[in-house]
């Protein structure tokens, strides 16, 4: 579909780069690692935004966003993209995450209960454990030797990225609509790429926290996960998730893999519905 404009909101001396397009029920988009804001207008934009005004941010160090001090803390940008809401006037909308996505959309209505009416997790990292991000990028992060690394690694990237691109779409083969529309110059930028590094790192620390928060979550959640994900284990994270947090559901998506969403839109507009529905039964947010 066409896409609008990027436009720029500064907060905090961070400029988070978003985009708009539809009308209706506001949504916030929030993508995962190694990838921009287009992947969500990309796989969700035709769907969501008949019925949806849906803004879609690159995360801070992704795409045209800026980053800082602390802004590889899912929790950081949390408080950075509600800020930027606030200041576009989008007031209370759902909050749609994929991947590393949902670690900031679960830390922002953790964070902002009264500003949300709710969360749909798509193929979620909810929970800490060893991966391979922080491996093959974390190390990128490290003060000192780390911005040589990733300087050096720029040919390595040329090779790899295209892999875990594809990757991360098995069992499915990468649509023809990602292939010709996703920046991926963009997204293998040594910027962006130490953005990914810095989550790595932090990454661990920060759904610690989030898990220990989420049996006090008090907006709904609807949790969408192929069953054949490869990058995030259903049986670790989103189940988990859907079990902890009080008002919420699991869907499985039957033989569909880490970019379940692109296959199945249709079945994420039914979720934020759902948690639009739900918003009214939560429990009331304590004064």
């Amino acid at each position: 579909m066409q896409h609008n404009p990027r436009v720029t909101t500064v907060v905090d001396d961070v400029s988070l780069s978003s985009v708009s397009v539809g009308r209706g029920v506001p949504v916030i988009y929030l993508h995962g690692a190694l990838t921009t804001l287009d992947e969500g207008l990309i796989g969700l934009g035709a769907t969501l935004a008949p019925h949806h005004r849906v803004t879609a941010f690159d995360r801070p160090g992704h795409g045209e966003s800026g980053s800082g001090i602390g802004t590889g803390s899912a929790w950081r940008q949390a408080e950075l993209i509600h800020a930027a809401v606030e200041a576009m006037g989008i007031v209370r909308p759902v909050v749609v995450g994929h991947s590393f996505g949902v670690a900031v959309a679960t830390a922002y209505a953790l964070q902002f209960p009264e500003d949300v009416v709710g969360v749909v997790a798509l193929a979620p990292i909810a929970f800490p454990e060893p991966r391979l991000e922080q491996m093959m990028f974390g190390l990128r992060a490290i003060p000192g030797s780390g911005p040589w690394l990733n300087e050096m690694s720029a040919l390595w990237d040329r090779v790899a990225m295209p892999m875990l691109w594809n990757g991360m779409f098995l069992p499915q083969q990468i649509t023809s609509a990602f292939k010709a529309e996703f920046p991926f110059e963009m997204s293998v930028r040594r910027s962006q790429l130490r953005a990914d590094g810095e989550e790595a790192l932090m990454m661990g620390a920060d759904l610690a926290r989030s898990a220990l928060a989420y049996a006090g979550a008090r907006v709904p959640l609807r949790v969408l996960q192929g069953d054949r994900d490869a990058v995030a284990n259903p049986m670790r994270h989103g189940r988990p998730l859907s079990f902890l947090w009080p008002d919420s559901a699991f869907v499985s998506l039957p033989g569909l893999g880490h970019m379940a969403h692109h296959f199945a839109p249709e079945t994420v507009l039914a979720a934020v519905a759902a948690v639009s529905t739900a918003r009214s039964n939560v429990l009331p947010v304590a004064a």
